[in-house]
């Protein structure tokens, strides 16, 4: 509803988002198709678009990459930072000397003690292939590759962090709540929570990666209570709609 801007929605899955936008694209390349960039390039000029705003974590990556060629300035972190948060892996040995991130086991080294441990994809969003192993039985089912990652479990309460970089890095903005509620592995409730921990966790990862804008990450309490990561993204959460009930429109402020 802001004047200064039009918005157009686009997805290559439609149903969410054609009865939300009034103006919408619904026959989008998927993000894994080779022609993905030319189509959007089409459609930039086609309606004459300023900007792009992905907000799903492997268009961002996709459009970070390719930000070079893409037709419209890409809302978003650079390449460098957007690829480092695609990746648990790559996250957690990128920032395990600044901050706590979980225990990661050797598929070969899982002794009876270690159980239980929480299987996740190296990259993936949500609940989606995540498991609870309670022993050598579910390890043996549910790992396949070292595409998974095999984790320490994480009992207690979990947490996201709102966050906001200006452009030339400064942290400006953070913000917790608490995951109250969650359906299929996505927060769609939360309630405000202020922890000293979270501002200079956020500011440790802010000084190591290169944030432009709006972005979040993601902490769960392990067995000592201690704040542990569990992710970061470089983009739009969906409960950050939570953060303009107490008048901070972190979309807007990206723009």
């Amino acid at each position: 509803y802001n004047k200064d801007f039009e918005l157009i929605g686009g997805s290559s899955v439609n149903d969410h988002g054609k009865f939300i936008y009034e103006n919408y694209i619904g026959d989008i390349p998927s993000v894994d198709d080779d022609n993905i960039i030319s189509q959007i390039n089409k459609v930039v000029e086609k309606e004459n678009i300023d900007y792009l705003y992905p907000a799903h974590d492997s268009v961002v990556l996709k459009f970070a990459e390719n930000s070079n060629i893409l037709k419209a300035k890409v809302v978003a972190a650079d390449f460098f930072t957007c690829d480092i948060c695609r990746s648990k892996r790559k996250t957690y040995d990128y920032l395990k000397d600044v901050i706590l991130v979980p225990k990661c086991y050797n598929v070969h080294e899982i002794k009876e003690s270690d159980y239980p441990i929480f299987l996740k994809p190296d990259v993936g969003q949500g609940s989606k292939g995540t498991k609870k192993l309670q022993d050598e039985k579910d390890l043996n089912y549910f790992y396949k590759d070292d595409s998974q990652l095999l984790l320490e479990y994480l009992p207690y309460d979990e947490y996201t962090i709102d966050c906001f970089s200006d452009y030339n890095g400064n942290l400006k903005y953070c913000s917790g709540r608490k995951r109250a509620r969650i359906s299929n592995g996505i927060s769609v409730g939360a309630e405000f929570i202020d922890r000293d921990e979270f501002k200079i966790i956020a500011e440790k990862i802010n000084s190591k990666l290169h944030f432009n804008g709006a972005w979040f990450f993601q902490l769960k309490e392990n067995i000592n209570h201690d704040l542990c990561l569990l992710e970061i993204a470089p983009r739009i959460a969906g409960t950050m709609e939570f953060q303009r009930s107490y008048g901070v429109n972190l979309p807007l402020l990206n723009l």
